[in-house]
């Protein structure tokens, strides 16, 4: 199963933005899917008040993951921090913006508009938030 498939299955299956894109990269990134849906399990929603969009922050979680750096005083960041604004450029060339609340167009933290986003439909948004997340993620980690 390609990438793709696996983050549309995981927010089938009730699993937010953030934990779809991540958990689709687990074991690329050398951890379990359990360990990366826990991890990215708040990032969803825009960390639920509408901000980073949740496939961006699940995306670079994975970017991280494979790029970052865990050793002390390391102070060159630079193939991460490079990798992470080639993220943000493609998803916003594709997207219009970063932000949930933007993507939307509605103000997700306000009960009555989230009501809007339901009854319109508008979670596709939320399917090609994570597609384009995904693409992207993968042409970055090879």
């Amino acid at each position: 199963m390609d990438k793709k498939q696996a983050a549309m299955q995981l927010h089938d299956r009730s699993f937010n933005c953030a934990q779809s894109t991540f958990a689709a990269f687990a074991e690329d990134v050398g951890i379990d899917t359990e360990t990366a849906l826990k991890i990215s399990t708040c990032f969803g929603g825009g960390m639920r008040c509408g901000e980073a969009c949740g496939a961006v922050t699940g995306a670079l979680m994975a970017i991280g993951m494979k790029y970052g750096s865990s050793k002390e005083n390391n102070y060159d960041k630079t193939l991460a921090y490079d990798k992470e604004l080639e993220f943000l450029k493609q998803f916003k060339e594709r997207n219009g913006c970063l932000r949930c609340a933007d993507l939307f167009g509605y103000d997700i933290r306000d009960p009555e508009q989230l009501k809007i986003v339901n009854e319109k439909g508008l979670r596709k948004i939320c399917l090609k938030a994570i597609n384009d997340a995904v693409e992207i993620t993968e042409e970055l980690l090879k």
